[in-house]
């Protein structure tokens, strides 16, 4: 630390804690919850839901990496070990034969139908049915001011995105 470090004062220092908290606590029960009623990591669900949502079940890997905001190796190692469990598979990219394209098997699609309605239940009994809808709206506009803050930030940075 040097002497210009400007630390968060009390009701900074106490929002930031509050919010790293709410987010491992709240990851951390539904997580437990998705993995004990389906057999899915949150990480599982999250590929498999991306998928789920595109047309046909199928996406490149760039695409999905760059949707959940994920390095390259983590999405590698991980559909892996989906692949190995039937969920997804992949293909050669038509367009890059470079890369690749990650496709919802049947047995993925199964299971995340079956996962989805469960882990909806439980992030609003944990989270939604808490708040107000005016606390809902706060909440969002606030999420989507950080996130583009942090996506123009990224689209500025030579290094590329986080």
């Amino acid at each position: 630390m040097n002497a210009e470090t400007q630390f968060l004062n009390e009701p900074e220092g106490r929002a930031w804690r509050s919010y790293l908290q709410m987010h491992s606590a709240l990851t951390a029960r539904t997580g437990r919850l998705l993995s004990r009623e389906s057999g899915l990591s949150v990480a599982d669900y999250e590929i498999l839901v991306t998928l789920a949502s595109s047309p046909e079940g199928r996406m490149s890997s760039q695409e999905v990496r760059c949707g959940l905001a994920w390095e390259k190796s983590r999405l590698s190692h991980q559909v892996r070990r989906m692949e190995e469990r039937g969920l997804v598979a992949r293909e050669v990219n038509p367009v890059d034969a470079r890369s690749a394209v990650l496709c919802l098997t049947a047995r993925g699609r199964e299971v995340i139908d079956e996962a989805v309605p469960r882990h909806m239940e439980h992030v609003r009994a944990h989270f939604i049915a808490l708040l107000t809808p005016a606390e809902l709206e706060l909440l969002t506009r606030l999420g989507e001011r950080v996130t583009n803050h942090l996506a123009c930030e990224n689209a500025l940075d030579p290094a590329g995105p986080d």
